[in-house]
């Protein structure tokens, strides 16, 4: 608890500057391969789609920035001297799971002092609370998505009301604003306002740097146009256009390396057996992808409704 309100007053009273790639602003670590020993392990344990909850080995991905996450859902840990960042938290048998590969790393799990998200469905968020009872980190997130978090369960207004399972109440430290930049020791996150897969989704940009090479991350939300049977996005003009106005965001960061809630969404076991997760235009064929999928959902609405 003490060190929770360390981090909101911390938050509230020192914002961190707007993102710039500047060697000064991440921790360096030694410099990463793609075909690493570490990457290598995860490739011969997880495939494409793969489960849930499978356990894999973490790697490092860039700098101080590693996948802790399972075979089927990501989680991803930024570290620094001052304490470490941890996006997302699985589901709710991910914690264990989670907590080991932050052990195995090197790191603690006591040592994480933000706990960040992407979309607040139960197989993202389903082990914040959790993570955040070991940990004593403070959670961030949107306003629409903290209404979820309170409740354990996805609100009536988002695409997909009903069809996934409730996940345990995830205490708010800090509603965030769009954009509002996020800073814990060193380290420093801008959060994009990403609605659309759900209400409250947030994508994240920061940045790592090893061998003097500083690189800008991307954690972009799932922007997939999934729904229940009843839902048709076309009758909600309004969420319609935060939907592609999210998607365009998207497509204009910085962004050298992608990464998504679940790695098949941006195709991470081809790109590591490929040799590497850098790829510049990888945020832009993403955004192009989504965009794709959503005109197709869209043009499927018109014809149902004929």
């Amino acid at each position: 608890m003490e060190r929770a309100m360390f981090v909101r007053n911390f938050l509230i009273a020192g914002l961190a500057p707007a993102l710039a790639l500047s060697p000064a602003s991440a921790a360096e670590g030694p410099p990463s391969r793609a075909n690493s020993e570490e990457t290598s392990n995860w490739l011969s344990t997880c495939e494409s789609w793969d489960e849930w909850d499978k356990a894999g080995p973490p790697f490092r991905i860039y700098g101080n920035s590693y996948y802790v996450g399972t075979c089927g859902i990501s989680a991803i840990l930024i570290t620094s001297d001052k304490g470490h960042v941890l996006i997302d938290g699985g589901t709710r048998a991910a914690p264990d799971l989670i907590e080991a590969n932050i052990t195995a790393l090197g790191f603690r799990l006591a040592d994480v002092g933000l706990l960040l998200s992407s979309h607040e469905h139960n197989d993202h968020i389903g082990g914040l609370a959790e993570l955040k009872r070991r940990s004593g980190a403070a959670v961030l997130t949107s306003a629409a998505a903290a209404t979820a978090f309170a409740s354990g369960t996805a609100t009536s207004d988002d695409p997909q009301a009903g069809m996934n399972a409730d996940f345990d109440p995830v205490e708010v430290d800090i509603v965030l604003e769009d954009s509002q930049p996020v800073s814990y020791g060193p380290l420093h996150f801008t959060p994009v306002f990403t609605p659309g897969h759900t209400p409250g989704a947030l994508s994240w940009q920061w940045q790592s740097c090893e061998a003097g090479q500083c690189r800008a991350l991307v954690y972009a939300d799932s922007l997939s146009a999934i729904s229940n049977d009843t839902y048709r996005f076309s009758d909600h003009p309004d969420y319609l256009a935060a939907f592609k106005e999210g998607i365009g965001r998207l497509r204009r960061l910085d962004c050298d390396i992608l990464l998504t809630p679940h790695p098949s969404s941006s195709q991470m076991v081809q790109r590591l057996r490929d040799g590497s997760l850098i790829d510049s235009k990888a945020c832009r064929n993403y955004a192009k992808q989504v965009n794709k999928a959503l005109d197709k959902r869209l043009a499927k609405e018109a014809e149902q409704s004929q």
